[in-house]
């Protein structure tokens, strides 16, 4: 079967199952609108880009990003939309595939000619149409997922977490929940190479040491020879950025070697409750991440139920709401968007971008939010939480909300 036969399944599975059906237009392969269901005003709509992975390996994050979008934007238009006009929404497929993803994301520049772009969710994607939006588009451009830092570029601001924001409070707990002896297995790509230093720095700060840091193909499904090496070793804690495919058949077989039977901690900061279905729980009993959001925050923060509750009543399923997978920062990164375009009072990309360089949410999911000025960057509450029998437990807070230290 060919490449292209298999997207137009994909995109055909995409149209059956996705809760955009029955509003979503297709504009071509890849490519969806959903526009406003209210008259347009004078002006013509507002045009909110997505780009993200609704099909390839990580298309249960892009799904769920796209689906927040969807959300927010229904609210925004329902209470009125922005400058009395209403948001019309262009998504385009990244597909897991930078290479179809630039084809993509043009569309949404020179075809729709909207007025910003959220999405990307790896760090490799992220690279490879940001040009294409933030300098050749001359567009605003919102990063939503957690990342490895240093993207201090004019015109894009990040909304996920950064490394010290996941990594200061975190590796403290680790060491004292876990021990001093680190493993760093990881994907070969930029974010775990950039995470990892970071990471290395606080471990060593704190008395801990890095005993094995080993890079993978992404398309790595044996590990055994690694695993061998973190036994022989006597890790205490193994701090993984080893993602989908690999992720799932490195920790089980972890768990095979007896490292949890033996009191090894896992940890990963991307790990949510979309991933946690990855593995059988027992596979994973125990495994500490860091994130701006768990379900389980829900339980005692009467905004994030309500979001929660909002998000599972509109799209039932398997593409969760969740803050690895960008879900969280794609909600905020649209109300702090929406935010600057109300104290801007137009939507021209320099007006927006200056009233979003220090725009703030009082709700969101996971507590309030605000942009930390000059920075293009954002301060967020942060959570550890363990995983129990399938599901998290938050086990530590931050006191505030957590500064990026970025750009």
């Amino acid at each position: 079967m060919s490449s292209d036969s298999n997207f137009e399944i994909n995109r055909r599975r995409f149209l059956s199952n996705f809760a955009f059906a029955s509003t979503a237009i297709a504009t071509g392969v890849g490519s969806w609108v959903i526009p406003a269901d209210w008259a347009n005003a004078a002006a013509g709509p507002i045009k909110v880009g997505i780009a993200t992975d609704l099909t390839g390996p990580i298309g249960y994050a892009g799904n769920a990003d796209a689906n927040v979008a969807k959300m927010v934007v229904k609210q925004i238009n329902d209470a009125g939309g922005l400058l009395g006009r209403p948001l019309e929404l262009h998504i385009e497929d990244t597909a897991s595939n930078e290479a179809v993803a630039v084809g993509n994301v043009r569309k949404l520049i020179q075809r729709d000619k909207v007025d910003v772009v959220l999405g990307g969710v790896t760090s490799s994607m992220r690279n490879a149409i940001k040009d294409v939006i933030v300098a050749r588009g001359k567009t605003l451009y919102i990063y939503p997922q957690l990342y490895e830092g240093k993207e201090c570029t004019p015109y894009l601001f990040c909304t996920g977490p950064t490394p010290a924001q996941q990594c200061d409070e975190f590796i403290p707990w680790l060491i004292k929940n876990g021990g001093k002896k680190f493993a760093l297995p990881s994907a070969n790509y930029v974010w775990p190479h950039t995470l990892n230093v970071y990471a290395r720095k606080v471990i060593e700060a704190n008395g801990g040491e890095v005993v094995l840091e080993e890079y993978y193909p992404l398309d790595q499904i044996d590990f055994s020879s690694t695993v061998n090496r973190i036994i022989s070793n006597k890790v205490d804690v193994v701090f993984n950025t080893v993602i989908p495919p690999g992720v799932g058949p490195f920790f089980k077989q972890l768990y095979e070697a007896g490292f949890l039977k033996n009191g090894g901690r896992l940890s990963c900061v991307y790990y949510d409750e979309n991933t946690l279905g990855i593995n059988q729980p027992n596979e994973i009993e125990g495994l500490a991440s860091c994130l701006d959001y768990f379900k389980a925050v829900a339980k005692d923060d009467p905004v994030s139920a309500k979001i929660q509750a909002e998000y599972d009543k509109e799209f039932p399923g398997t593409f969760l709401f969740a803050a690895g997978s960008a879900a969280t920062g794609t909600y905020r990164g649209l109300k702090l968007w929406e935010a600057a375009v109300k104290e801007a009072g137009k939507i021209d990309r320099d007006g927006v971008a200056a009233a979003l360089d220090h725009a703030k949410i009082a709700d969101g999911p996971g507590g309030p939010a605000e942009m930390v000025p000059g920075k293009r960057h954002c301060k967020m509450n942060m959570y550890t939480a363990v995983a129990k029998n399938g599901s998290y437990e938050i086990v530590e807070r931050s006191k505030g909300l957590v500064d990026p230290k970025e750009c």
